[in-house]
Order: C-alpha cells, then sequence, then structure tokens
C-alpha cells in the first residue's frame, strides 16, 4: 500500500504549483505590457499593470507560505554565509523593477560596496521583496531603501513617502500587525509574519534580529526596519 501524503504536504505541494503558473502568468502578462506601451495603448497598459501588481503580490504570498512550511517542518535549506549586501538589495529591488517603472516610483538606495553580513540570502531578499511591495502600495512616487553597520548590527531600511503606517500599528508594533486580519484591505499579516520568523531566524550568541515598523525617516512616511545581529 502507497505511503499516504498528510494534507499539509498535499497543501505545500499545491502551493508549490501555483506559485511556478503564476510566475509563468506574470512573466508573460509583463510581455504583453511592455508591447501595450510601446504602440502607445495606455488604457491597456495601466489595467495590465494593475493585474501584474496583484498577481506578483499573490505569488510572494505563495513563496512566504511555502518558506514558512519549510522553516516549520525543519526542512528549509536555511544558508547563512557572508555577502555583499549591495547584491542582496539589487536582486530585491531587479525583482520590483517592472511595477517600480509602471508607477512611476523612483527608488534610490545608499549601501556601500564593502558593506558585508552573514544572511540567508534568499530569505532576507524575500524580506526586501515584501517591504518594497508594501511601500508600493502606500507610496507617493518615492522609496528609499538603505543598509548601514551601527554597533554590531546590520540595519536594513525600506521607507516611503506615502502617508506612512496608522497609530494603532505603531502602538502594537509588527508583533501585533501581524496577528491582525484586515477584512477591508484584504491584508492578513502574512507579510510581517514571514519577516518577523526570518529575522529571528539571523541569530548571533543571544543576539536575534528584529523587526520595526516607525515613521518619519528619510522620505516622512512609514519605515519598515530589519536588525540582524
Amino acid at each position: 500500500m502507497p505511503d499516504e501524503i498528510s494534507f499539509n504536504d498535499l497543501i505545500a505541494s499545491s502551493i508549490h504549483d501555483m506559485k511556478n503558473s503564476l510566475n509563468v502568468q506574470v512573466s508573460a502578462l509583463e510581455k504583453i505590457a511592455v508591447q501595450c506601451r510601446d504602440r502607445g495603448d495606455a488604457p491597456m497598459y495601466d489595467e495590465l499593470g494593475r493585474v501584474i501588481y496583484q498577481s506578483s503580490r499573490m505569488s510572494l504570498n505563495l513563496v512566504e507560505l511555502l518558506s514558512l512550511y519549510k522553516l516549520g517542518k525543519a526542512i528549509y535549506p536555511v544558508d547563512m554565509d557572508e555577502y555583499a549586501v549591495s547584491d542582496v538589495i539589487d536582486e530585491a529591488l531587479m525583482q520590483s523593477r517592472f511595477m517600480m517603472e509602471f508607477k512611476g516610483i523612483t527608488v534610490t538606495t545608499d549601501c556601500t560596496p564593502d558593506c558585508y553580513w552573514y544572511m540567508d540570502r534568499d530569505l532576507v531578499k524575500g524580506v526586501l521583496v515584501n517591504a518594497l511591495n508594501n511601500a508600493y502600495h502606500y507610496t507617493a512616487d518615492a522609496i528609499h531603501l538603505s543598509a548601514r553597520l551601527h554597533n554590531r548590527w546590520l540595519e536594513l531600511r525600506v521607507e516611503d513617502n506615502g502617508p506612512g503606517y496608522p497609530d494603532h500599528m505603531l502602538e502594537t508594533g509588527v508583533l501585533g500587525s501581524e496577528r491582525t486580519v484586515n477584512f477591508a484591505t484584504g491584508s492578513t499579516g502574512l507579510g510581517f509574519y514571514f519577516s518577523a520568523q526570518v529575522a529571528q531566524l539571523h541569530k548571533n550568541g543571544k543576539k536575534r534580529g528584529t523587526l520595526s515598523i516607525e515613521n518619519g525617516g528619510t522620505l516622512g512616511g512609514g519605515c519598515f526596519l530589519l536588525m540582524l545581529p
């Protein structure tokens, strides 16, 4: 009698298949959108841009769910090594490039080429992509991504010039935000939960990574802050 697959494993396998299908669709839609833009079909380009954003957001959520499942089952191949932080930032920006160009968002960075840190490259990139995706939704037209070494911590910030985080999120913090579901906006807190888990996964002695949010910063809007020891 064949081994029975658990329901959780079946869900994880289905998520993986859905993610791959969505990525194929997003890639095809981006090519069609570029063709519409080049021939001057602005209405169709705008409509496709909105669809691509939602599809990319769904794909990111599926990746986060699959990563959390693997982390929970202790089967995620955690790869802590020293990486150039600027390379990780560039990879996150490349993944978000189309959407930023579509909305006309100016993205600036501040990270020296000699900034290196120990981390799981893919997981940290996922946190940055999630932060960029969130900033894209709320920014007016500018996002700033910076990295610096401060008191033996790596500080990664994603800032925007939007209205900032609402008071209730600032009061409860990320730990409170990740447990809430907003039926008006459709937010489940999954992105915050994933990012918080990735932060906690990074440790050095008794120190563990942290995730926090605030308002102000370089652009005066929302600030997403990841600290790695």
